[in-house]
């Protein structure tokens, strides 16, 4: 009788932490939802607009403002363009950093894409067209 009532208690155990799970997986998948679109628009930007290494005062800039209007310490500029945000929840435990890359390549874009990069600059004496060519328009 007792492992009846044990494997009943289990099963209704289990039945409420998936209920919780499918409850906070239906208001994430709804504040994804609600973020795509600003996302989208975001990487599109930063895809359209590249700065090669070392020289992304515009990206740095835009990623600071951000983390300032989230409500986060930031500490701008790092290494010349780069941004920290800081998250203070006064609780204890671990720290956790995040870091993307954010510069681009001095490759010029051979696209249609409505967000291709038309940018343009000078690398190692030579003008040269500037691309998000490996990807970090999508670390950002």
């Amino acid at each position: 009788m007792k492992k009846i009532y044990f494997t009943l208690l289990l099963v209704f155990s289990c039945s409420l932490v998936f209920a919780q799970n499918t409850k906070q997986q239906a208001k994430l998948d709804q504040k994804a939802k609600e973020m795509e679109a600003k996302v989208i628009e975001w990487r599109r930007h930063f895809h359209q607009y590249p700065e090669l290494s070392n020289r992304e005062f515009k990206t740095g800039k835009m990623i600071a403002d951000h983390l300032k209007s989230l409500g986060m310490e930031v500490r701008y500029p790092v290494a010349k363009t780069g941004a920290v945000g800081i998250l203070r929840t006064g609780k204890p435990g671990p720290t956790i950093a995040l870091r993307a890359d954010i510069d681009g390549l001095p490759v010029v874009e051979r696209n249609s894409l409505p967000f291709a990069s038309k940018e343009k600059s000078t690398y190692l004496g030579q003008d040269v067209g500037v691309m998000h060519a490996c990807g970090h328009d999508t670390h950002i």
